[in-house]
């Protein structure tokens, strides 16, 4: 099939151009095998479409696609000019933002690997990562230029630092970004063509980026993903989500994310729409407060997200509707039990008796849920899900609302999308369809296939696994076998087609017996309905019961303490607290709001109380909120080991006692 031909007035834009060289490389065959036909193929047909969008002096200005394929020229021809050569790797390490994108897009162009990096890493994270993966040049935003001085030294393999926005000085390996772009402009002058040809050697074979895992489970790894990886992906995601050219996103997720990376820049690309950076301000903190106002501004028509995300936007919609009057919370209350009903699990909204319901929960929608969408901007259809798994609860919720979350499932070693539910069918508990063409199976321990409806292993094969993992052979052998990606995650198929994802194997509870259990139910369930609780991590390790690691909610207590006219801080209120932490958690056993939700062997029959919060810095949890499991076990070990003492089954212990006061001097 021919996607597309050379009409003259797009001649004339390659001849006439203001700019000494503009690139096009030809697909072969007109198909698309590399992220490099990707953009040549969107340029060629949505030419003068808003691509991206950042704010610069107080208002959002867009990039068409034309536009920004000159700039990735401009990069790709710089890092040429630069030295780079076929197969070099470039780490990136930038907050999202118009030269994230001409980064990463220049490097492909030139042949290179981009290396993305998280801007939540640690020092010694960042050293691993960049050495490990051997790369040559890095591409910095000025936000962590400071942060990369402080390693220097530990990185003698990098050549040359591009500084994206530089302010100070050029000097020794430090060079701005904008130097970059002008030193390519000079030399495709000087060597006419190479740059195309560069650019045409690239395959789909290739590989496009290293990627490191965010290490929950275990050590990070490098996963390599190919164009093809990416190409396939993109390609498959759309298969489910079909995403309009006049749709515009606000990618408030990491851009590095694999989530993120795939479906909020490329398939955005593939499909001719737009996407827009949050503004970064001075700080992360302010990063945080524009997302908000940025919304308004952008107006987006979908948004992903990941689950402490989507709590977080509840409960400041729900702060609001606090500070209302008596009225508007009482109809708030009715939308939700009646917009609960009328959706069902999803899957059955409006039909049978249900469709009596119509009027009413339209009427609700009108009076109470259009204005709450307004504080997304007034466009948002909906949320697409990844991540963690999301709780039904809340699912049920922002579908209530009119934006329904569409929860996916995904893996960044399969470039990341595998299921996902769509705006025309979902169904809340469940990780929706597979994409197309991919083959899924579920297999016992011993790799058999079992029959729909059995749990085991997910374990797919497809264009979009990954070639592997960088330097680790090992590794790769133990996840790739016979072409099928051992996924390490717990589910089922249902009747269907529906997929449904219980959880990793490597964070299984697994009691003296024998037996396995899931947690990360129970953890979402207890931090979800419980306003006293903001992570619950259990754990078992053949043991001789389940241990519960808390995070509680400093206003929550604190408040609650002071209604009782105690003073915050004092032995006696951090005792009421932890009383009161002991009553939700016997909600969930026998006699309880929730008894039978869930096996009592594998509720916590031991409470600990960390002594700090769960973070980035400590590394308990990564990028997007996500427990980091292997880390809390390690950082945490001597509350984990007290625990199984006879002191520790008291959850008014001392232990508990010290680290609930040192809770009050926490800052959040």
């Amino acid at each position: 099939m021919v996607l597309f031909r050379f009409p003259a007035f797009f001649m004339r834009y390659l001849t006439e151009s203001f700019r000494p060289f503009c690139i096009f490389v030809p697909m072969k065959n007109g198909e698309l095998h590399t992220l490099i036909d990707l953009l040549e193929r969107s340029c060629l047909k949505f030419p003068e479409n808003a691509y991206l969008w950042e704010k610069r002096e107080g208002e959002y200005r867009s990039v068409t696609y034309r536009q920004a394929r000159r700039e990735v020229g401009d990069v790709a021809a710089g890092l040429l000019a630069g030295g780079l050569q076929k197969g070099d790797r470039v780490a990136l390490l930038s907050e999202g933002c118009n030269d994230w994108v001409f980064a990463e897009l220049g490097i492909l162009y030139a042949g290179g690997v981009n290396v993305p990096l998280s801007i939540k890493l640690t020092d010694k994270e960042l050293i691993f990562r960049v050495r490990h993966s051997g790369a040559r040049f890095l591409i910095v935003s000025d936000y962590y230029v400071a942060t990369l001085r402080r390693i220097e030294a530990e990185l003698p393999e990098i050549e040359k630092i591009y500084v994206i926005r530089y302010s100070s000085a050029e000097e020794g390996k430090y060079n701005s970004f904008e130097r970059l772009k002008d030193e390519g402009k000079r030399w495709v002058t000087e060597y006419p063509g190479m740059l195309e040809k560069q650019a045409a050697t690239v395959s789909g074979a290739d590989l496009a980026n290293i990627s490191y895992t965010s290490g929950t489970t275990a050590e990070p790894k490098g996963i390599m993903l190919t164009h093809e990886n990416y190409v396939s992906n993109v390609l498959q995601s759309d298969s489910l989500i079909r995403i309009p050219e006049y749709f515009r996103i606000l990618l408030f997720l990491p851009w590095d994310h694999s989530f993120a990376h795939t479906v909020g820049i490329y398939s955005f690309m593939y499909n001719g729409a737009s996407l827009a950076a949050v503004d970064f301000g001075k700080s992360p903190m302010e990063y945080l407060r524009n997302i908000p106002l940025n919304m308004k501004e952008i107006k987006p028509h979908v948004l992903l997200s990941v689950p402490a995300l989507a709590k977080n936007f509840r409960r400041s919609i729900e702060t609001g509707i606090r500070q209302r009057g008596w009225l508007i919370r009482k109809l708030y209350g009715l939308g939700l039990k009646w917009g609960y009903y009328y959706h069902g699990q999803g899957n059955f909204r409006g039909k049978g008796g249900r469709m009596l319901l119509w009027p009413v929960v339209k009427l609700m929608d009108i009076l109470v849920f259009s204005k709450i969408r307004k504080i997304f901007g007034g466009n948002l259809q909906f949320f697409v899900g990844g991540g963690a798994l999301l709780d039904t609860e809340l699912q049920r919720y922002y579908c209530t609302l009119g934006i329904p979350m569409l929860q996916g499932y995904g893996l960044s070693e399969a470039s990341p999308v595998i299921s996902s539910n769509c705006p025309q069918r979902y169904r809340f508990g469940s990780s929706g369809q597979v994409v197309k063409p991919l083959e899924l199976k579920i297999c016992d321990e011993t790799g058999t296939e079992v029959k729909k409806g059995e749990k085991g292993e997910i374990v797919i094969r497809g264009k979009n696994v990954m070639k592997g993992y960088w330097k680790n052979e090992k590794s790769t052998a133990g996840t790739i076998r016979d072409g099928w990606l051992y996924t390490g995650d717990r589910g089922y198929l249902g009747e269907d087609g529906s997929l449904f994802v219980s959880g990793r194997f490597k964070s299984l509870l697994i009691a003296g017996d024998g037996e396995k259990y899931s947690p990360e139910g129970i953890e979402e369930a207890i931090a979800e309905l419980s306003p006293y609780i903001d992570y619950c991590v259990l754990y078992n390790n053949q043991s001789p019961y389940t241990a519960g690691l808390i995070v509680p909610n400093k206003t929550a207590l604190t408040e609650y303490v002071k209604q009782r006219e105690e003073e915050p801080g004092t032995v006696e209120a951090c005792k009421l607290m932890l009383t009161k932490l002991n009553e939700e958690l016997m909600k969930f056993r026998k006699g309880g709001m929730y008894e039978g939700m869930f096996p009592e062997r594998w509720l916590p029959a031991v409470v600990g109380i960390l002594p700090e919060p769960l973070t980035a810095q400590n590394g308990t949890v990564n990028s997007t909120s996500k427990v980091v499991r292997h880390k809390v076990y390690e950082v945490f070990r001597e509350e984990l080991d007290f625990l199984y003492t006879p002191e520790g089954k008291d959850i008014r212990n001392p232990r508990n006692t010290k680290n609930m006061k040192s809770m009050i001097t926490w800052k959040i």
